[in-house]
């Protein structure tokens, strides 16, 4: 058996656990697939996941390092990240959808429904310190001694983003059969202002997290 297949192995059980475990971005894709589609909700997957990707990338090359070691570095990302939340949470209370709309329609429309999608993927992670923190502090745990570590970390990252990327799109995926029943202007309406209210919820964490 190859000595580093153990700890991928191990890692990849922790990280799936971590993946299907309903948080923020779980919450985001549920919302946008069943509100705007099935690309948009694809393209919101994409940006988390790419997001995911650049905080692996940061903590591979140690630059997520400054967060943890610099209060002023992490307040400033924090506080960026539970405000786009709460502006985000208030303008979904305040200003639900009554339908779909255009989601599934070809066009500029829909692409700009998508790219505002994978914008908010991106951001909600990229603004996210606590994202940093987690894979500088949880991947370290599984990389074997005597290794690349850049290189066994970026495998590492990579193996996160792939688990992310199914479970999402898993989930995506299980809207379509149900798109019918989830575009009614009462079920829309309602979804808008509970995820308004979790990204609210998260907001508030955000805002009273304190570093590792």
């Amino acid at each position: 058996m190859h000595p580093y297949l153990i700890p991928l192995l191990t890692f990849a059980a922790a990280a799936a656990v971590f993946t299907i475990t309903p948080g923020l971005d779980t919450a985001m894709t549920l919302r946008t697939a069943t509100t705007s589609g099935w690309k948009a909700g694809l393209a919101a997957v994409v940006g988390i996941c790419l997001g995911l990707g650049i905080w692996g990338l940061a903590a591979a090359f140690g630059l997520t390092a400054l967060l943890a070691a610099s209060e002023t570095a992490f307040t400033v990302v924090k506080w960026a990240g539970a405000l786009y939340l709460a502006w985000l949470g208030i303008g979904l209370i305040l200003h639900p959808r009554s339908s779909l709309g255009t989601a599934e329609v070809s066009g500029p429309s829909a692409h700009d429904d998508a790219r505002a999608a994978f914008r908010r993927g991106l951001l909600t992670n990229l603004l996210n310190p606590k994202v940093g923190i987690f894979y500088m502090t949880f991947m370290p745990q599984f990389i074997p001694p005597h290794v690349n570590v850049q290189e066994f970390s970026l495998l590492l990252t990579a193996i996160q983003a792939i688990l992310s990327f199914s479970w999402l799109a898993l989930l995506v995926a299980m809207t379509v059969p149900l798109g019918r029943f989830l575009s009614s202007t009462t079920v829309v309406r309602r979804m808008d202002r509970l995820t308004g209210s979790i990204f609210l919820a998260f907001s508030l964490k955000l805002a009273f997290s304190r570093r590792a």
